[in-house]
């Protein structure tokens, strides 16, 4: 699938390439729409990011992480970019394009924006939602978008593709997925209500744990949610038993013999501190601890 993708995607890159030079700048302008709302292989070297961007610090260690993932599974989502005559500036995805440059790609892929081309996008994404080809991610991806870039609620993205807003909102919870579960999802290796039960996990190392168990015992789905319930519930610690020293065993039965209750005595493993535990069942028998306190 994922070679089918790539394979789409450098055919899109050559129709953008050879038109690249024309006046393909705004919504209106012929051969906009096969652009709007479609993946397009872009050229590193003609992309550049945007000077307005908020974030100025990118830590090294994690673009490092996302390159080496990219290595292996290549870029996921696909970053946004905004056509600017014969470049692409950078709307979305700064991190995705510094890991790929330190990965090696020569290319990565993306959704163009031209001018005034808000409408002819969402039209472009709500069609590409009713596709029936679509893998879950690529649904959930299509989800962000709406909301993202052209700033529809979840409200209006329920009425707009006629979805109910919870199950739009466990679509894009699939996105929070490591990119090596969200792959495993666009292969059909598992499929999305695996990828719900994993993120159900709130803890990653848990989410590697169970994700590795449904591939190698092939569990379906509602084994897969079992299997959440046992990750999910606290181990019990287990009780130290700590043995009194005699002279503790001593005066507990000291003072039980002279309160006439029964009486525990809580130590620490090295019998330096502790506590006494006085049991009572009723109100005379406190009166009468009460009466030998006193």
């Amino acid at each position: 699938m994922k070679d089918k993708k790539r394979a789409m995607g450098r055919g899109l890159g050559a129709i953008l390439s050879a038109e690249s030079k024309s006046s393909i700048n705004n919504a209106t302008d012929e051969g906009a729409d096969k652009l709007v709302g479609n993946i397009m292989e872009i050229s590193l070297e003609d992309i550049y990011p945007n000077a307005t961007q908020p974030r100025t610090y990118f830590d090294e260690k994690a673009l490092n992480d996302l390159a080496q993932s990219i290595k292996s599974l290549g870029v996921i989502q696909p970053i946004t970019l905004r056509k600017d005559g014969g470049k692409f500036e950078i709307i979305s995805g700064e991190r995705r394009f510094r890991a790929s440059k330190i990965a090696g790609l020569k290319s990565v892929p993306a959704y163009i924006r031209l001018v005034n081309d808000q409408e002819l996008l969402e039209m472009a994404l709500v069609e590409n939602i009713q596709r029936e080809d679509l893998d879950a991610i690529e649904v959930a991806l299509t989800y962000q978008r709406l909301l993202e870039e052209i700033g529809l609620t979840q409200e209006n993205l329920s009425q707009r593709v006629g979805k109910e807003r919870s199950t739009i909102t466990n679509s894009i919870r699939l996105l929070r997925l490591n990119p090596v579960v969200q792959d495993a999802i666009r292969s059909g290796e598992i499929s999305a209500g695996h990828g719900r039960a994993i993120i159900s996990l709130e803890d990653e190392s848990l989410q590697s744990v169970l994700f590795k168990k449904i591939t190698a015992q092939k569990l379906n789905v509602r084994q897969a949610e079992l299997e959440v319930q046992k990750l999910k519930k606290p181990q019990k610690k287990e009780k130290k038993i700590v043995n009194l020293p005699n002279y503790l065993k001593k005066a507990e039965k000291n003072i039980s013999d002279i309160l006439e209750v029964k009486v525990e005595i809580k130590s620490s493993a090295t019998g330096k501190k502790g506590k006494i535990v006085l049991d009572f069942n009723n109100e005379q028998e406190l009166e009468q601890i009460l009466a030998h306190i006193h």
